[in-house]
């Protein structure tokens, strides 16, 4: 049965990119306002933000949610 869940295999390095990809760094950090995607972004950076802050993490896969329904 597959999964309703649109976040189902796919890891926080993947959704990181996919957003990069899409808005670019600045954009990014417009769009969630955190000081990993202000100031000196990178992945690396960013995943190990994200994996201690749930709250930050929550507004990325939100976001990566919307991008993928073709809400944005």
């Amino acid at each position: 049965m597959l999964s309703k869940d649109p976040l189902h295999g796919k890891t926080l390095e993947t959704i990181v990119t996919e957003l990069v990809n899409h808005f670019g760094w600045e954009t990014l950090g417009k769009l969630i306002r955190i000081n990993c995607f202000d100031n000196n972004p990178g992945i690396k950076s960013s995943l190990t933000f994200l994996r201690k802050t749930p709250w930050a993490r929550k507004k990325v896969e939100d976001l990566y949610i919307q991008l993928i329904d073709k809400k944005l």
